[in-house]
């Protein structure tokens, strides 16, 4: 194992306390284990708050997405672990301004146990919550059971889209059906060609063959549906993009937002190349893309692979995404 980094039980600490010390006009810690994060200028009055957590090892998810005209806060835990009830309550109380908070979150048995629990507690202590799962990867379970699908990079564009809207001034009740009806328009599929490596544990946390991949695969390492001999990044586009688009069935999609996501180690220049077959693909098939996104958006630490998100979009969903937004990570300017 090769990794920048001191011993590995403060892997996680030294992350955080980095990440602070970085971006101190973006970013505070309302816990002294600084596993409760929100924007530095939280509470935002006026607006419903949004906040999402889980386990490390997912940069920029998912503390990287607090900020302006995204999430105003995360809770963090241990990598690949949920974070605790209470930090997320902390969380909450540090974010809400009265007009309730929406929890967004991936569909993992212990982010939802634990999400669940602080949501118990807030309400307790008189603040209104509501929760949007998401449920975006395809290859996690058929379509007939897709309410138990994991959530994986899709996420982001929950995140942006309830954001925008928060701050149009939607009303908890509002957000909550606005964001069911995004989740439920966007599909994620990845492949992995290598593995992680856990910083406690010194080893691969899975093993892929050389000269092999596997689609489907988790950001956790969760097996996939597919394993096979590697592909060129025209047939792995193809074969993916038609999965997604197999997977709306019967669904109108005729504008989308594409977004390429490098798990780790994939190179810039090869999300391009994939992104570059997608655009023709859809552009074949009269898909039109009003916005790309092509980058790190959801890791799983030093994986090689990608995914594709595709989200459905209508009139509304095309304004909002182009509303600005700014978090340590990503940055976006109104046009």
């Amino acid at each position: 194992m090769k990794k920048f980094m001191n011993e590995p039980e403060n892997f996680i600490n030294e992350t955080l306390e980095g990440l602070l010390s970085a971006h101190p006009n973006k970013l505070r810690s309302v816990r002294e284990d600084n596993k409760a994060l929100v924007r530095a200028d939280a509470p935002v009055e006026n607006k419903v708050a949004i906040v999402t957590g889980g386990g490390a090892g997912h940069l920029p998810l998912f503390l990287g997405y607090i900020g302006k005209g995204m999430v105003d806060g995360a809770s963090v835990g241990e990598v690949f672990t949920a974070s605790s009830a209470q930090q997320m309550l902390d969380t909450t109380k540090a974010v809400e301004s009265g007009k309730g908070v929406l929890y967004i979150y991936g569909n993992y048995s212990g982010d939802v146990m634990n999400f669940d629990m602080a949501a118990e507690m807030a309400e307790e202590d008189g603040i209104r919550v509501e929760t949007v799962i998401g449920k975006d990867d395809i290859a996690s379970m058929p379509i007939e059971q897709k309410e138990d699908r994991r959530g994986v990079a899709g996420i982001f564009y929950l995140y942006k889209l309830a954001a925008a809207k928060a701050e149009q001034g939607a009303n908890l009740e509002e957000l909550k059906e606005f964001t069911e009806k995004v989740n439920n328009q966007v599909k994620t599929i990845g492949v992995a060609l290598s593995p992680c490596v856990l910083p406690n544990v010194g080893k691969p946390a899975f093993t892929i063959e050389e000269d092999s991949m596997e689609i489907g695969m988790g950001i956790h390492g969760e097996p996939g549906i597919e394993k096979g001999s590697l592909q060129t990044a025209d047939e792995i586009a193809s074969n993916l993009i038609e999965k997604i688009l197999q997977d709306y069935g019967n669904e109108k999609v005729e504008n989308v937002s594409v977004l390429i996501n490098g798990l780790g180690s994939t190179p810039l220049e090869e999300l391009y190349i994939v992104y570059r077959k997608v655009s023709l693909i859809l552009k074949d098939k009269g898909i039109d893309i009003c916005k790309a996104y092509v980058g790190q958006y959801a890791t799983s630490l030093e994986m090689t692979g990608l995914s594709i998100s595709l989200l459905n979009t209508n009139e509304e969903i095309r304004s909002l995404l182009e509303l600005p937004f700014s978090t340590p990570f990503h940055e976006q300017s109104s046009l």
